[in-house]
């Protein structure tokens, strides 16, 4: 018992260390769009904002992951290696979204009467498996997560599908996904309503936009309302959830 005990004490002081905790401050070195870019610390949920300059601090441990998102930038991921957890900083270069369009053919033909031009374009419909009666999938092709069971089964074993079970990357890739899912959603909304009508309607600051739509599609189900044309229970979320996300808001900066 004795030895337990010692063993306990022993061990004790390496788990304080292992928790520790730093406020990170940080910057974004874009030279536009840098307010209101949105950091989540996904071991931890907790989240921050940039301000006018880029600037943000966030509450860490080494080894958390840091998500920085905004409609205009690709989303970053960026671990809090020994190094940035000693120096307690952390510069950010994002990469600009560009939405880029399908190559463009022009017909050596074109009169310049936009009429005489159309009627010489010759359409045809493409032949897909819906055409022919043939079953098909539509999306884009996902890695496939093999459930545990499904990986031991007990006439074979799935090496693979096991180690990534135990090792956590099959955990990472559906945070990953549900992440990039939330993302999408946001800029969605975003997009579709502007952040004008969100300031008008909801006194929701700009640089404070992508927080608070995030924070209604994490805890409601205003994507799956929005995608399904449901814009009634939409503008029910966002006036119910504005009203306790800028009582928080206020109270923080008290």
């Amino acid at each position: 018992m004795k030895k337990q005990y010692l063993i306990i004490l022993l061990l004790f002081p390496l788990c304080i260390v292992a928790q520790e905790k730093i406020l990170l401050q940080g910057k974004i070195t874009n030279e536009k769009d840098v307010e209101g870019i949105h950091i989540l610390n996904r071991s931890t949920r907790f989240n921050s904002v940039t301000d006018i300059y880029g600037n943000f601090s966030i509450t860490v441990k080494e080894s958390d992951t840091l998500v920085f998102s905004s409609v205009h930038y690709n989303p970053l991921e960026v671990e809090i290696t020994s190094e940035i957890f000693k120096e307690a900083l952390l510069i950010v270069t994002l990469q600009e979204l560009i939405n880029e369009l399908d190559e463009v053919f022009l017909g050596p033909d074109l009169t310049g009467n936009l009429r005489t031009d159309i009627e010489k374009i010759e359409v045809k419909d493409p032949i897909n498996f819906q055409d022919l009666g043939i079953p098909g999938y539509t999306g884009t092709p996902q890695e496939r997560i093999v459930p545990v069971t499904t990986a031991l089964f007990p006439t074979s074993v799935n090496i693979e599908a096991v180690y990534k079970h135990l090792s956590g990357y099959y955990r990472k890739l559906r945070l990953r996904r549900k992440w990039d899912a939330e993302n999408r959603a946001v800029a969605s909304l975003i997009d579709y309503y502007n952040a004008r009508f969100f300031q008008e309607a909801y006194n929701i600051p700009k640089n404070r936009l992508y927080d608070f739509v995030l924070f209604c599609v994490e805890s409601t189900q205003i994507a799956q309302d929005f995608y399904a044309g449901r814009y009634e229970e939409v503008f029910k979320t966002f006036r119910d959830k504005s009203k306790l996300y800028l009582a928080r808001m206020n109270a923080k900066e008290e």
